[in-house]
C-alpha cells in the first residue's frame, strides 16, 4: 500500500508518460480549519482525471472544472488562495474563514518526478526545491524534522518515509501491519531469523532482514522517530530485542501476548540490565480494545495506539487492552451474580 503521497507522484508520472499534460497542487499553508493538512498533495489530468486530496471535495471540483473548460496551459507555478470570505468559505466547502493557500505546478521533464520516485524505492528521505519562476527543480536529502518550507522565490516539500517500524516476525499479522504502515509512510523493517517465516513474506517496499532482532535493534540505532513491534510470541526473539528497544529512545515499544503472558515478559526483563521506569515504556498486551480478533483487526489496533502515541494524545486506561478485558470480566461477575 503506496501513502497518498507516493500514489499522487506515480500517477503523474505514468500520465506524462503517457502523453498528458498534468499539475501537481500542494497545500502550502491554511488558515483556521482546513479538512487537509499542510502538504497535501492533488494531481489534476489534462483529461479531468484527479488523484489525492486538497479539500473535502468542492476545491478539487473547481480544479477539474476550470481544468475540463481552459485546459492546462500554465508554463510556470502559481500560487493561489481559496476561502478569504465568508462566501468563499461557503461555496469551496471550507469552514466559516477558513483559508487554504495552494502551489499550482505544470509537471514536465524537468519536474524531475521519476527522478524523485527512485530515489524514494531506495527508501530516502528527499527535500525538493521548486523554482517558482522557472519550474526548474533541485532534489537533495532532507534531514527527517524538515518540513515545507515557502518563500516568494521557492517552495520546499519533503518526500519519503519519516518514522521507522521495525516489525519482529514475519507472520500473517505482521504482513497486514506492514502494509498499513507503509501507508503510513513508515521505512518498515521486519526482521525474523527463521527462514520457513520469512520464505512466504510478499509485501513490497519492506524490508527484510535475517539477523537475530535484538542484534538488528542495536545496529538500527533507534531514535525519537522509531517504533518497536515484536510479534513472534517467542521470547528467545522478543526478550532481548524488547530489551535493546526499551533502552532506546525509541517512542514506542510494543509486544503481542496475553495479559498472563506480558506480565511474565516483565518479571523476565526485570532480570535484565533494564530499569522499571525502561519496562514501564513497553505497551502490552499490545493495542487499543476495539474488540478485534482477526490478524487485520489486530493490526489496526496497534496501529492505531502507535499513532495516538506518536502524536501525544495520551489515552485512557479504559482503551487499553488489558484495563478493557478486566474491566469487562468485573461487569460479566456482577452482572451474574445479580442473577444468582
Amino acid at each position: 500500500m503506496d501513502s497518498i503521497d507516493l500514489d499522487v507522484l506515480k500517477t503523474c508520472d505514468q500520465w506524462l508518460r503517457d502523453g498528458h499534460r498534468c499539475e501537481l497542487v500542494t497545500v502550502i499553508r491554511t488558515w483556521g480549519s482546513s479538512p487537509r493538512p499542510q502538504g497535501a498533495t492533488l494531481a489534476i489530468c489534462d483529461d479531468g482525471r484527479v488523484v489525492g486530496s486538497v479539500s473535502g471535495g468542492c476545491i478539487e471540483d473547481d480544479l477539474i472544472a476550470r481544468v475540463r473548460s481552459e485546459g492546462i496551459t500554465r508554463t510556470v507555478p502559481e500560487i493561489v488562495t481559496y476561502g478569504i470570505t465568508a462566501d468563499e468559505a461557503h461555496r469551496f466547502g471550507l469552514p466559516c474563514g477558513g483559508t487554504i493557500e495552494l502551489a499550482l505546478e505544470p509537471l514536465s521533464a524537468q519536474s524531475r518526478i521519476g527522478e524523485l520516485l527512485a530515489r524514494l524505492a531506495q527508501h530516502e528521505l528527499v527535500a525538493r526545491r521548486l523554482d517558482l519562476s522557472s519550474g526548474a527543480v533541485e532534489l537533495s536529502l532532507a534531514d527527517a524534522g524538515a518540513g515545507l518550507l515557502h518563500s516568494a522565490t521557492a517552495l520546499t516539500t519533503i518526500h519519503g518515509p519519516r518514522w521507522r517500524l521495525l516489525i519482529i516476525g514475519a507472520g500473517q499479522l505482521s504482513s497486514f501491519l506492514a502494509q498499513i504502515a507503509l501507508g503510513m509512510e513508515y521505512h518498515v523493517t521486519v526482521c525474523d531469523p527463521r527462514e520457513e517465516y520469512r520464505a512466504g513474506w510478499q509485501v513490497h517496499g519492506v524490508e527484510v532482514q535475517h539477523m537475530m532482532p535484538d542484534d538488528l535493534v542495536m545496529a538500527m540505532q533507534l531514535d525519537s522517530r522509531s517504533a518497536v513491534v515484536a510479534l513472534t510470541h517467542d521470547p528467545k526473539l522478543d526478550d532481548l530485542a524488547l530489551m535493546e528497544a526499551l533502552k532506546s529512545e525509541a517512542f514506542y515499544v510494543g509486544a503481542i501476548g496475553s495479559r498472563v503472558n506480558n506480565a511474565k515478559r516483565r518479571e523476565r526483563l526485570a532480570l535484565f540490565d533494564v530499569t522499571p521506569a525502561q519496562i514501564d515504556k513497553l505497551h502490552g498486551p499490545i493495542g487499543l480494545y476495539i474488540g478485534s480478533k482477526t490478524p487485520s483487526e489486530i493490526a489496526i489496533s496497534i496501529l492505531a495506539e502507535l499513532t495516538a502515541v506518536k502524536n501525544g494524545v495520551l489515552l485512557p486506561a479504559s482503551a487499553q487492552v488489558a484495563q478493557a478485558k478486566q474491566d469487562a470480566e468485573i461487569l460479566a461477575s456482577a452482572a451474574a451474580c445479580s442473577i444468582d
